[in-house]
């Protein structure tokens, strides 16, 4: 029982908050029977409650357990707070994304991530990226990333309906998350009516979304953390006069970017070569920045803090080379037949005929007849086979179309006066959401649509208007079906004569060992796909040796195929079209043969991407077969010729962007126009014309300028900072040796077992009822907790194992993992602020130290307690008050002090620096170093953040105020001469007004990004560390050496004896000891003459006085040299008075992690020599 009177500042009171003991702050009379007080937690929350005399009874001063008794028991005190760690890792694995994925990412990657994208608060961003450079993997690390930190709970990806499934599975497979893809069935079978509400990680079909607005409205009544949007050049709008077209997909970004905090858009080709259209689609991620309609001169951007594009040429791997390989590409000409020239010249005429008549018609039926004989000319390019099969189908459904337009027309008595009667329109069995622009199909309809679309409306789209005229074009259809037959059946095909060629005769189609090697052939048609099928079988001699993709193989038939395709050597040539072009990726083949050419050309570079992709190491060899003396066949001769001419001045850069440089017109239209009038000399030198002004050397450059204003290249330099951070990271990562070591002894403590199975995997049999109540309570996602786990690992190279079942990988955010650190904190938490006492077990030195854990939060602005930036860190103070960094973990090296140890160090605990306010010291030295640090470093990221935003954002709309205030002056005038004006000057005065309301709120908002607010630093615990030195003393031993100054000129000694060793190579040289990075001194060996790097050197040194025979080496210096591998090297010098000998370097010194109560391992110093080689021989 405690009185309300007895209650002071400063008192720890146990009572107010349940039974944890809180610390005073301050204390207001109410009357005489109660009082207000002010309270801080163990956790820093201050508090605040009214007591009244009948609370007395629950209330009493602490005294066991109160804080910095430094009576906690010294191992549930090491376990809680490596539960606390654990619970905030992302403070102390910057990376755990990477340490935690099944991905090895790549430098471009990491700088991406962590460089470019997670540093920006709230992140509204544009990764353009060249096609194969991994932006799915990107978006991957960032979507776990902020998961890890706590930033993002509900997250929404938007991509087209054939790359959903392949988004599903890679962020399963690779990242262990778990998302739903969004469909019409889910959305009538959810409770709550609204499904976008009810699922946290969802996928959704971009078209699905576009082309609904009862989906768009209750998608507008929810709220996401992050939205990602593949292929996000298709949110595109464009200018008609003044007024903005807005496509559906268009108002579908706008309304995304409303209702989300980070915004991604990804895309390759975020440039189309139009400024103003680039510039209405950036408005996207900022309306304001990008406000009006562009005008050259006036409106030039800087994008580069929102924007980041990197081109395949420029990137590297982390050992300095080109990541990815050289690229060539052929022509293959061939000559038709004699039969084979009739037949294109009668079909080329069937086609314009049909093409002349077909422009006297106006809407959709226009548009689907010059899509259906575009798509025939194509047929009649691909194959004799594929042109036969077409005009046969064609000329049935016509002529079915005509049976039945004649019974309706006797039925209905239709013939009045002789007039013949028009057709009715005729039907798509299968109705599909088309594009809003019809030329645009190719580019917006997935590959699967696409065909799907073409076997449609190809076989049935006639301009014939009346029963003659369709009688007419079956009479035509029937002549060239003939004739197609009669080459099909002739068995001259010289495009498959120069395949086979190609096969046969080439040697790149075969190893050194006289092997073949997998080849990829592309095709447009479904008809030629089984044609090449059977002929590439019998001319093999096997037809297991060839697979297919086309639009109707399904999602696990593909799947099945790819896996063929890779990995059984039987298979050797997969045929596919270009529903194999889009998210599959066959990186194992390095050759590849367009059979049929795409009128599209990001078709072209979509389908080289399917190899020249990341994991690529052999040249790419590409062959395009064409037959030049037919229309279309010229125009793809003379773009590859001249392709291959500017190849010499750009490399592979030019394959980059082709689908840029037609940017006025496009290729399709480009090979129609010379399938309609290809025989004139005025379209010929046009189509000349217009190739070589859009494959112009200085035209190709102007492209690279432009993606180069906010190209990222990344140097030496660049590689070199990503690999610094990169292996800080990994140096310290917690997976798997810091996880494993506290998973196993917590789940031990909560009565849980984990079985020993194949190497590096457990089994548990059985989960505590506790730690399943426990993620009942605070589960945040779908997966529970399970009874049992058949498999469970901690690295990431353990998940699957041959011929065994996939096992979970504990981390951090795993529910299992979670409900178990949680249920610890909650045990131990207490200890924390309670302190312990902890001995250092390599310490040899006499002298006391404090250990704090400090917190530190800096908050956006204003009266919010959303967190900005939060930092943890472990600083020791000795008894001068002196205050250093003490590392990522130092309470792993340190051993809990036994009964006897603690009766000796009494004295200690009365020593006058420890009576004083232990937690204000804390508070004085982070307020001195941390806090001004943490602070101005958020501070600094976002006012420079908020001020090129604000200047950009002035700029533009000051513009756009002083256009429309010049506008309503001339209005004004011309109204006053007597002029009715199209626009009042009152509508352009409200646009004035309009938009400098819109400065002055953006303003404010930018302004209070930048007011971020620093919080007191919080104590979240503490330790006293004696050092094993002072207990020798204690106890009289002599073993340890008191002579801190020996020491030190050891340690010295031995230091500048490695980093001369190392000099002595050649090799640059740093002192790392003080970063507390996990060893003493990297090394950093020359570039080859090649260009390439080799790894770093991390070595951690040893200096040790002739005769001794241990070397000491702490917990943390084990798992810090387990985590790095083979960049690890121990280096031990024996010191002897002035002299030394060595160094000895031993790679890879230790074999298996200490168990959770070992805080260090002493080595037997000859058996570690015994392991050393020379310096020259660690190379």
């Amino acid at each position: 029982m405690l009185k309300l009177e007895d209650i002071k500042k400063d008192a720890q009171i146990r009572g107010i908050q349940s039974q944890e003991v809180v610390r005073i702050v301050q204390v207001e009379p109410v009357g005489e029977d109660a009082i207000t007080v002010y309270y801080k937690d163990n956790q820093g929350k201050l508090g605040e409650q009214m007591l009244f005399r009948s609370d007395e009874a629950r209330l009493e001063l602490a005294t066991i357990g109160k804080s910095w008794a430094f009576d906690a028991p010294g191992k549930e005190f090491k376990l809680g707070l490596e539960a606390y760690r654990i619970s905030q890792a992302s403070l102390f694995d910057p990376m755990m994304a990477v340490h935690t994925s099944n991905v090895e990412p790549l430098p471009h990657q990491i700088s991406a991530v962590y460089e470019a994208m997670l540093p920006k608060q709230p992140l509204r961003f544009v990764l353009a990226d060249d096609p194969g450079a991994g932006k799915t993997i990107m978006a991957g690390l960032l979507i776990k990333e902020l998961i890890m930190r706590g930033d993002a709970r509900r997250i929404l990806i938007v991509s087209p309906g054939s790359l959903t499934e392949q988004w599903q599975d890679e962020l399963l497979e690779k990242f262990g998350v778990t998302f739903e893809i969004f469909s019409r069935e889910k959305q009538e079978q959810c409770a709550s009516g609204n499904f976008f509400d009810e699922s946290n990680q969802l996928i959704c079909r971009l078209d699905q979304l576009s082309r609904n607005e009862d989906y768009q409205e209750k998608l507008q009544a929810t709220d996401w953390d992050l939205i990602i949007v593949d292929e996000a050049h298709k949110l595109s709008a464009n200018y008609f006069g003044n007024k903005v077209n807005k496509t559906r997909r268009f108002q579908l970004g706008e309304l995304l970017g409303t209702i989300c905090r980070h915004f991604l858009l990804m895309t390759a080709t975020p440039h189309n070569g139009k400024e103003a259209e680039f510039q209405i689609w950036l408005s996207l991620l900022d309306s304001d920045r990008f406000y009006g309609k562009f005008r050259e001169g006036a409106h030039k951007v800087d994008v580069s803090d929102m924007m980041r594009r990197m081109v395949k040429e420029e990137l590297l791997k982390f050992d300095g080379t080109p990541l990815f390989p050289e690229r060539r590409a052929y022509t293959a000409n061939y000559e038709l037949s004699p039969m084979e020239a009739s037949l294109y010249e009668q079909v080329t005429t069937y086609v314009r005929e049909e093409m002349n008549r077909a422009d006297n018609l106006d809407g959709q039926k226009k548009n689907n007849i010059g899509f259906a004989l575009t798509m025939l000319q194509r047929r009649l390019a691909s194959s004799p086979e594929a042109i036969y099969q077409s005009l046969k189908r064609r000329r049935k459904r016509l002529e079915k179309r005509l049976e039945e337009t004649k019974l309706a027309a006797r039925g209905q008595a239709v013939h009045k006066n002789g007039v013949a009667e028009t057709l009715g329109e005729y039907t798509i069995k299968k109705k599909m959401d088309l594009p809003e622009d019809f030329d645009d199909l190719e580019e917006d309809l997935s590959a699967e649509e696409y065909e799907r679309f073409a076997e449609q409306v190809v076989d049935q789209a006639s301009a014939a208007e009346t029963i003659p005229e369709l009688e007419a074009e079956i009479l035509i259809l029937k002549d060239l079906e003939y004739q197609a037959l009669q080459v099909v059946q002739s068995g001259n095909d010289k495009k498959w004569e120069e395949l086979s060629c190609l096969l046969q005769d080439k040697p790149e189609m075969f190893t050194s060992s006289g092997a073949r090697r997998k080849l990829i052939i592309f095709t447009e048609h479904k008809d030629t796909l089984n044609y090449l099928v059977n002929r590439i079988g019998d001319m093999l001699g096997n037809t297991n040796a060839v697979c297919t993709i086309s639009g109707a193989t399904n999602r696990d038939e593909r799947r099945k195929t790819q896996e063929e395709f890779r990995n059984d050597p039987e298979v050797i040539v997969l045929v596919a079209t270009d529903a194999a072009g889009e998210g599959v990726n066959l990186q194992n083949a390095n050759l590849m043969v367009n059979y049929d050419l795409p009128w599209n050309p990001n078709r072209l570079e979509q389908r080289f991407g399917r190899i020249h992709r990341i994991g690529q190491t052999e040249v790419c060899h590409l062959w395009n077969i064409v037959a030049s003396e037919t229309r279309e066949g010229e125009v793809f001769k003379k773009l590859f010729d001249k392709i291959e001419i500017e190849k010499e001045a750009l490399g592979g850069k030019v394959f980059d962007v082709l689908g840029e440089a037609f940017d006025n017109i496009s290729l399709k239209d480009l090979l129609v126009e010379a399938i309609r009038y290809g025989e004139s000399p005025e379209t010929k030198a046009k189509m000349n014309e217009v190739i070589d002004d859009a494959l112009n050397l200085d035209h190709l450059k102007e492209i690279l300028r432009r993606n180069a204003l906010v190209e990222q290249n990344m140097g030496l330099e660049e590689l070199y900072a990503v690999k610094d951070e990169m292996e800080k990271a990994q140096a310290r990562k917690l997976q798997p040796y810091f996880i494993k070591a506290f998973f196993t002894e917590a789940f031990k403590s909560l009565g849980g077992e984990m079985r020993d199975r194949e190497s590096g995997r457990y089994e548990i049999r059985h989960v505590p009822a506790a730690i399943r109540e426990r993620d009942r309570v605070i589960g945040e996602t779908r997966t529970p907790v399970l009874r049992k786990y058949e498999r469970v690992c901690f690295e990431k190279n353990d998940l699957r194992q041959p011929g065994k079942v996939m096992a979970d990988m504990l981390h951090p955010i795993h529910p299992l993992m979670h409900a178990t650190t949680d249920l610890v904190l909650e045990a131990h938490r207490s200890k924390l602020k309670q302190g312990a006492l902890l001995v250092d077990p390599s310490d040899e030195s006499l002298e006391p130290k404090m250990l704090f854990i400090v917190d530190h939060i800096v908050r956006e602005g204003g009266n919010s307690l959303e967190v900005a930036s939060r930092r943890l860190q472990f600083v020791v103070i000795n008894e001068k008050g002196e205050a250093s960094s003490a590392g990522w973990a130092p309470h792993l090296d340190l051993l809990p002090i036994d009964d006897y140890d603690r009766n000796l160090v009494t004295d200690v605990l009365q020593s006058s620096w420890l009576q004083n306010n232990l937690e204000n010291l804390a508070l004085e030295q982070a307020s001195e170093k941390l806090v001004p640090e943490h602070y101005n470093e958020v501070k600094i990221r976002r006012e420079r953040q908020a001020d090129k935003t604000l200047a950009a954002v002035n700029e533009r709309l000051i513009k756009e105020i002083n256009h429309w205030s010049d506008r309503y002056i001339k209005l004004k005038d011309d109204v006053s001469a007597g002029k009715q004006p199209r626009m009042q000057p009152e509508m352009a005065r409200r646009r004035v007004d309009e938009l400098t309301a819109r400065l002055e709120q953006r303003k404010t908002e930018l302004t209070a990004l930048k007011n971020v607010v620093s919080s007191t630093p919080v104590v979240i615990g503490g330790a006293l560390i004696i050092p094993q030195g002072l207990l020798a003393e204690l106890k009289g031993e002599s073993q340890f050496s008191v002579d801190a100054a020996a020491r030190s000129r050891i340690e010295r000694i031995a230091m500048n004896a490695v980093m001369n060793a190392e000099k002595s190579l050649g090799f640059e040289v740093k002192d790392v000891g003080h970063e507390k990075c996990g060893w003493d001194i990297t090394s950093r060996p020359k570039s080859n003459a090649d260009g390439s790097i080799n790894s770093d050197r991390h070595i951690e040194v040893k200096g040790r006085a002739k005769g001794q025979s241990t070397i000491t080496v702490s917990k943390n210096e084990i798992l810090y040299g387990l985590n790095q591998a083979d960049k690890f090297i121990l280096a031990i010098v024996i010191v002897d008075g002035d002299t030394f000998e060595g160094p000895y370097y031993i790679r890879e010194p230790f074999q298996q992690e200490p168990d959770w109560a070992e805080a260090s391992k002493n080595l037997d110093l000859n058996k570690l020599l015994s392991k050393a080689t020379a310096i020259e021989a660690s190379l």
